[in-house]
């Protein structure tokens, strides 16, 4: 469809999709996506409209405005924006842009990692940056092309974009890459498990003290270190439960705990049972 809208190029042009029950309980799925030519003079309010929209820059500049903060944004930038909030954005000077409004079941987690990664406008190199306007090219030329829509397709490149905001890692905050270090920590927990593990040894190894290692490890996985080794090691506990023919004195030892009745106790805590009662459900 081309755009009637004012300070819009009549050479862009739209597509409205519906997407079916099955995409969205299942699937990201697309909105609306566009290819526009925005004129000088043009601008935007909405206090909300029910999706989230990423945008590639490809020339010219705009003032985003979101969140009480406005934002410059140039050609080879990313914008990636909720929606349901009131947004704006406008240009003395016009624009151009490729873009899609989207939404599904994880949009809004997905939306919440990349922002507090990358932040709502932001660039990636040229070599990460290509396969994100090549995927969102591809949702364009769908609907351009009058192709067949696949929906799991269409979910899997908007998963793949996503994914490639969550993954990538501007130099700027290269030194502060939490989250590979947390990533580090839980391989060698999942290694170690069997064995003594200490927070001491743990904050070590991250480079960081005990109390930030702590502070860092828990807010980029939602548990404490001794948390998620305890989880880890009860959770393995369950496995050889239900998986194998070892006593639950040697699955208390196998799986790093100190004694039987530590082991018991932390097992019936957090799932209402004691191993003996879990191992009797499971036959």
């Amino acid at each position: 469809m081309k755009s009637c809208e004012k300070f819009v190029s009549p050479k862009s042009d739209y597509y409205v999709y519906s997407p079916s029950m099955t995409a969205v309980n299942t699937f990201f799925y697309p909105l609306y996506s566009g290819h526009f030519i925005y004129e000088g003079g043009y601008s935007l309010y909405r206090s909300s409209y029910d999706s989230f929209l990423l945008m590639y820059i490809q020339s010219g500049s705009l003032t985003l405005e979101y969140e009480e903060k406005t934002i410059p944004v140039s050609a080879g930038e990313f914008v990636l924006i909720d929606c349901y909030k009131p947004h704006a954005y406008s240009s003395a000077t016009g624009w151009e842009s490729l873009w899609c409004h989207f939404d599904g079941l994880v949009a809004r987690p997905y939306y919440t990692n990349v922002i507090s990664h990358l932040g709502n406008v932001f660039s990636m190199t040229d070599h990460h940056s290509v396969m994100v306007i090549s995927k969102l090219t591809s949702i364009y030329e769908t609907f351009h092309n009058n192709k067949a829509v696949k929906e799991a397709l269409i979910s899997k490149y908007l998963t793949d974009i996503l994914t490639s905001f969550l993954l990538y890692t501007p130099s700027t905050v290269r030194t502060l890459d939490y989250t590979s270090m947390s990533e580090n920590i839980i391989s060698y927990i999942n290694e170690h498990f069997a064995s003594p593990l200490s927070i001491e040894e743990l904050a070590e190894m991250s480079g960081l003290s005990q109390y930030h290692f702590i502070r860092v490890f828990k807010k980029v996985t939602g548990f404490t270190p001794h948390e998620y080794i305890i989880n880890t090691r009860l959770n393995t506990a369950k496995y050889l439960l239900k998986n194998s023919q070892l006593s639950i004195k040697d699955i208390c030892f196998n799986t790093g705990f100190s004694c039987e009745s530590v082991f018991c106790s932390s097992f019936k805590k957090n799932f209402n049972a004691t191993p003996s009662q879990y191992r009797s459900m499971s036959e």
